[in-house]
């Protein structure tokens, strides 16, 4: 049967994992040619890690790199958190294949994507 795989991982699963352990699965089930849909994503040091070391493994013809998308989660709305300027982190993150995942439209409640079983 061919298609594509598409991964959903939950929360849990990837708060168990450290950092780099996160950003090497990532890397590794990509380079696999799955679709990863991420219920909490990345914070910014892990994002700018996984796009440097996505960068340094780029191969033509072998691994074209990563597409990622995500959007921001719900800004807080309270008077602490508003006073303690607390972090907002991301919210479903959809991480694929550079050339088989493309993003059609994102904003604060949408991404829309297109899948080609192309590699």
């Amino acid at each position: 049967m061919q298609g594509i795989q598409l991964d959903l991982i939950s929360e849990a699963r990837i708060s168990q994992m450290a950092s780099m352990e996160k950003v090497r699965y990532i890397i590794d089930e990509v380079r696999k040619g799955k679709i990863l849909v991420l219920e909490k994503g990345l914070n910014p040091m892990e994002e700018a890690k996984l796009i440097e070391m996505t960068m340094s493994a780029i191969q033509p013809d072998v691994f074209s790199g990563i597409e990622m998308q995500s959007y921001p989660a719900n800004a807080e709305s309270s008077l602490l958190g508003k006073l303690f300027k607390k972090q907002n982190s991301k919210r479903l993150t959809v991480i694929g294949p550079a050339n088989q995942l493309k993003t059609l439209k994102k904003d604060r409640n949408l991404i829309s994507a297109l899948v080609s079983a192309s590699k």
